[in-house]
C-alpha cells in the first residue's frame, strides 16, 4: 500500500468516493500502524509514533475484515494480505491460550498475555468472539485451491475447532461467562447476558464443530437478561430490545461486522429493524440535545464508548458527557445511510482537529474543547466493515455462507435469506 503524507479527505469527493478514501485512509491503521513483528492490531495508536507491543485480539479481527476489504478493492495485492495474515496465525498458533480461548490483550512479539486488569489475567470469550468472526471470514474469502490459501483455511480451522466454547459455561450452567483465569478461575463471575455486542459470542459457541454449546445456553442465559428485551418508546420510536434508549452504538456494529441483520430474525427480535431502531434513537438524542452539549446536532452525533476527556467509557443518551465518537455515526452507515454521510461530511470539515494520519481520531468533546490524540482498533475496524457492508454486503455475505454459521444460527432458533439463497 503506497503512502500518502498529509492526505485529508477532500469535501467534493461524491459520497462513494469519499466512503472510499475513508475506509482506505482508515486501513492503515491495520497496514502501516500494525504490530510489526506480528502484524496483529495495536491496541490503540497516537498521533505521533510511540512503541508499543500490546495487542488485541478482538481488534485483530476487526484487521482481519480490513484486509479481506482491501484485497478486494485493490488497495493491498491478495499475496501480501495472505502473508499478513500468516504472521499473525504464528503468534495465535504459538500464543498462550486457555482451553483454547485467548486472552484480550497479548505481546505481538511473543504471544504472551498482558492482563488487562489485576485479575483479568486470561481467557477472554468475546475477544476471542471478535477474533473469530474476521477469522472465519478469511477462511470463507481466501477460497482458491492453491497450496498457500489451503494451508491458511487449515490453520484457521484448527484454531476454530480448539476453541472450548463449552468450558465457559462452568461446568453445564445455561449462559457463558466472559472470563476465565488459571490464577483466578471464575472470580470475575461475568456472565454474558444481553442485549449487547455479544450477540456474536453465542452464534459462535452454537456453530463451534467440537466445543459447542446447546440452545438453551442462548435461551436461558444471554436472551434472559435483565436489559435483553425493552419494547418502549424513545422519541417515537420503538426498541424491541436493550436497555433505555439502546446503550451505546456499538452494540449494533461488533457482532454484526459478520452478522447480517437484514432479514435475521428469531423469537425475540427482527434485528435489522433492532438496529435501525437503536441507531435512530441515538441519532434524534444528539439532534433535540437535552443536555445542551456544545456541537450537538443533526450534522454532529454518535455515541459509543471511546476515549474522552475523562478516560474511557461506553456512552449512550444515558451516560452522556458531551463526546461524540466519529465510529458511531460511520458505522451505522448501513442503518442510517443519510443520516451517516451528514455526519461524515461533518467530520470531514473539521479537518485537522479530527483528522490524522490513521483516519479520524477517537473522539471529541466540543464542550470541553478536547479532542483525543488517539485511534482504537476497535473503532477503526467497525468503520471499514461496516461501510463495506453498506457499499456492497461482502462481509456479511461472507460470514453468512459459512456452513457451521448457518448450523448454529439455525440452532438458536434464527431465521435469514442467507439459508435459501445468496442476497446482495
Amino acid at each position: 500500500m503506497k503512502k500518502k503524507s498529509g492526505t485529508k479527505p477532500a469535501a467534493k469527493l461524491s459520497d462513494d468516493e469519499l466512503l472510499e478514501f475513508v475506509q482506505r485512509e482508515t486501513f492503515r491503521y491495520f497496514w502501516e500502524g500494525a504490530h510489526p513483528v506480528s502484524f496483529m492490531a495495536l491496541d490503540r495508536r497516537y498521533r505521533s509514533e510511540r512503541d508499543d507491543d500490546k495487542v488485541t485480539t478482538g481488534g485483530t479481527g476487526f484487521a482481519v475484515m480490513a484486509f479481506i476489504v482491501a484485497v478486494e478493492r485493490q488497495w493491498v495485492t491478495r499475496d501480501e494480505a495472505i502473508e499478513r495474515l500468516s504472521r499473525m496465525l504464528d503468534i495465535l498458533e504459538r500464543g498462550t491460550c486457555y482451553h483454547g480461548v485467548l486472552p484480550h490483550f497479548m505481546d505481538g512479539r511473543t504471544g504472551t498475555t498482558i492482563p488487562f486488569w489485576r485479575k483479568d489475567d486470561g481467557a477472554d470469550l468475546v475477544e476471542t468472539s471478535l477474533l473469530f468472526q474476521g477469522l472465519l471470514c478469511a477462511r470463507a474469502y481466501f477460497n482458491r485451491d492453491t497450496p498457500v490459501e489451503r494451508r491458511l483455511r487449515g490453520r484457521i480451522t484448527w484454531l476454530w475447532t480448539e476453541v472450548e466454547w463449552n468450558w465457559h459455561t462452568r461446568d453445564g450452567r445455561k449462559m457463558l461467562y466472559w472470563h476465565w483465569s488459571p490464577n483466578n478461575g471464575w472470580s470475575l463471575d461475568h456472565g454474558i447476558r444481553g442485549w449487547n455486542e455479544c450477540l456474536i459470542t453465542y452464534v459462535l459457541a452454537a456453530s463451534a464443530p467440537r466445543y459447542g454449546v446447546g440452545p438453551e445456553v442462548y435461551h436461558e442465559g444471554y436472551a434472559s437478561g435483565r436489559d435483553f428485551l425493552n419494547g418502549k418508546d424513545y422519541h417515537g420510536i420503538e426498541l424491541p430490545l436493550g436497555p433505555p434508549s439502546g446503550g451505546p452504538l456499538f452494540f449494533t456494529h461488533y457482532s454484526f461486522c459478520g452478522l447480517d441483520p437484514r432479514g435475521l430474525t428469531d423469537n425475540y427480535a427482527d434485528y435489522g429493524a433492532q438496529n435501525l431502531a437503536h441507531a435512530r434513537i441515538n441519532y434524534e438524542y444528539c439532534r433535540r440535545n437535552p443536555k445542551n452539549h456544545k456541537g450537538y446536532g443533526p450534522s454532529c452525533w454518535g455515541l459509543t464508548a471511546s476515549d474522552d476527556p475523562d478516560g474511557y467509557s461506553a456512552h449512550a443518551p444515558d451516560n452522556d458527557n458531551g463526546t461524540i465518537s466519529p465510529t458511531a455515526a460511520l458505522a451505522s452507515m448501513p442503518y442510517t445511510p443519510k443520516e451517516s454521510m451528514r455526519a461524515l461530511r461533518y467530520f470531514v470539515k473539521a479537518g485537522d482537529k479530527l483528522w490524522g494520519r490513521f483516519g479520524f481520531i477517537d473522539a471529541f468533546n466540543e464542550t470541553r474543547d478536547w479532542h483525543a490524540d488517539t485511534f482504537l482498533a476497535i473503532d477503526q475496524g467497525p468503520i471499514i466493515a461496516m461501510i463495506e457492508n453498506h457499499r456492497t454486503g461482502l462481509l456479511w455475505n461472507l460470514f453468512m455462507s459459512i456452513p457451521e454459521i448457518q448450523a448454529g444460527l439455525k440452532k438458536l432458533g434464527f431465521k435469514s435469506p442467507h439459508f435459501d439463497a445468496r442476497i446482495t
